[in-house]
């Protein structure tokens, strides 16, 4: 599909919900509704000197920007194909010999690119950017001081000899970058490193349980021929079948709350109250605050009342221990919790998969493999109850599970877990994205593993035992 193709997708009025986009043919599971460069973006400034200010992947050895030492790069070629975007920023930097914080370079960027090609930079950007919805009327009061805080040091930054705005002006840019900034991942799908406006994506509206995705392809700059380079760009893809005429929604907030934890999140960052099927239904809050079920003889409500208090409480000694990297501490208090829930709370109990996925992953970073398998077990197993089916989240989380059975030498069913990812992933992310390029490759080597397993049980676990130490292995034929 060419980058910011509109022809799946229309605009349309959604009712209460203002503009909506709908679907304009029938479309597939993993079909891309359409790709849009950004029309700005900029790193965090916590990874500025670790993340490429163009691609945005996660780098060792970044190339600086000599003239403002602060911009890093892959290379030339990214640094050539950001510098259209870096220039002004570059110049303003260099001015006042600091730089400011990523909502303020954002900003400023938007400004920029504003006044060099106006708020619409391609026939197929179906809004201005600054014709986007800004909510500053609805700030809190202390989301209003830090926005004064910002027009004023935006105001710092910008006064070079530049065009001149109104602080009202300059608020509802900063408030459109809070209501409708999209967080970027970096290029295997690990760590936030970014934030970028997308026109386009900010007209899709929120269901708790959408019929799309939006992934970001980090381009192509690899290439001999800048030809065939590729831009930088989020993606819409289709989780399901969706009818012509159908509504395109993606899910603004994690599922993984219940139904009015989701209101609430969304009330306070998007400013609306969510009234999708989910929440008014509130379908599985149920299965997420589930007690267990042993044989019929279920713990009465104050066992459940205690034990959730307790995982609570537990739950932010937990946090603190992880931000400390006191993970042994983690693990213990993990089995604490573990223990207390016992056969109290269901395994789709969130306080229960909170527990499980911060165990198997601290055990994982411990290379304890064959005890973080037996949790990410678990965990998939409540995922797969909760999430819908086509969920990245979800795919991401069989992936990181068969993965951990792999290592732990399960290779079965590490073989399945990651089958399973693969299936998910080249619904959410395509076959040619990093992450689903990498599963590809753990998917072949698997089967390849599990094929010799199947062979000879016996030398499988010679020849793994042998890779592990790095040492040469003596085969017994």
């Amino acid at each position: 599909m060419t980058v910011g193709n509109m022809e799946s997708a229309e605009l349309f009025d959604a009712g209460k919900k203002g503009r909506g986009l709908r679907a304009t043919k029938e479309l597939t599971a993993g079909e891309v509704v359409f790709a849009e460069p950004s029309f700005s973006a900029v790193v965090f400034d916590s990874l500025a000197t670790q993340v490429c200010h163009s691609c945005f992947r996660h780098q060792a050895n970044l190339h600086r920007c000599a003239q403002c030492k602060f911009a890093h790069y892959c290379d030339r070629t990214c640094q050539t194909a950001c510098w259209d975007e870096h220039k002004q920023e570059c110049g303003a930097i260099k001015k006042i010999s600091k730089v400011p914080s990523e909502n303020v370079r954002l900003a400023a960027r938007v400004l920029w690119r504003i006044h060099k090609d106006t708020g619409i930079v391609s026939d197929s950007q179906l809004i201005s950017v600054d014709q986007l919805q800004d909510h500053v009327a609805d700030l809190s009061e202390e989301d209003l001081k830090q926005l004064k805080t910002d027009v004023h040091t935006f105001l710092e930054y910008w006064s070079c000899g530049r065009q001149q705005h109104s602080a009202d002006y300059i608020s509802h840019i900063f408030g459109i970058i809070k209501c409708n900034g999209f967080t970027l991942s970096d290029q295997r799908g690990l760590q936030a490193v970014g934030v970028g406006l997308f026109p386009n994506l900010c007209l899709v509206n929120h269901d708790c349980w959408p019929n799309c995705t939006v992934i970001l392809n980090h381009g192509n700059q690899a290439a001999v021929s800048s030809a065939l380079h590729s831009k930088r760009r989020i993606e819409l893809r289709a989780l399901g079948k969706i009818s012509e005429g159908e509504e395109l929604t993606v899910s603004y907030v994690d599922f993984l709350n219940l139904s009015a934890d989701r209101q609430r999140k969304l009330k306070e960052r998007f400013h609306f109250e969510c009234s999708c099927e989910h929440c008014s239904q509130h379908i599985k809050d149920d299965l997420m605050m589930a007690a267990a079920d042993s044989e019929g003889n279920k713990p009465s409500a104050d066992q459940v009342k205690e034990v959730t208090a307790f995982s609570k409480d537990c739950l932010e000694k937990i946090e603190r221990s992880r931000i400390e990297k006191d993970y042994h501490q983690v693990m213990k208090l993990c089995c604490e919790c573990l223990e207390k829930q016992g056969n109290l709370l269901a395994d789709t109990n969130l306080y229960k998969l909170r527990v499980l996925s911060v165990a198997s992953e601290v055990l994982s970073y411990l290379q304890s493999f064959p005890e973080a398998a037996n949790y990410a077990r678990r965990m998939v197993e409540g995922y797969t109850k909760l999430y819908h089916p086509s969920n990245a989240q979800l795919g991401m989380a069989i992936m990181r599970a068969g993965v951990i059975h792999w290592h732990a030498g399960q290779i079965e069913l590490g073989h399945s877990m990651i089958c399973k990812a693969y299936a998910i992933l080249l619904i959410t992310h395509g076959p040619n994205h990093a992450i689903t390029r990498d599963l590809e490759s753990m998917r072949v080597q698997t089967e390849m593993e599990l094929k010799m397993f199947k062979q000879n049980e016996c030398e499988y676990h010679t020849m793994r035992d042998a890779a592990l130490k790095n040492q040469p292995m003596v085969s017994s034929s």
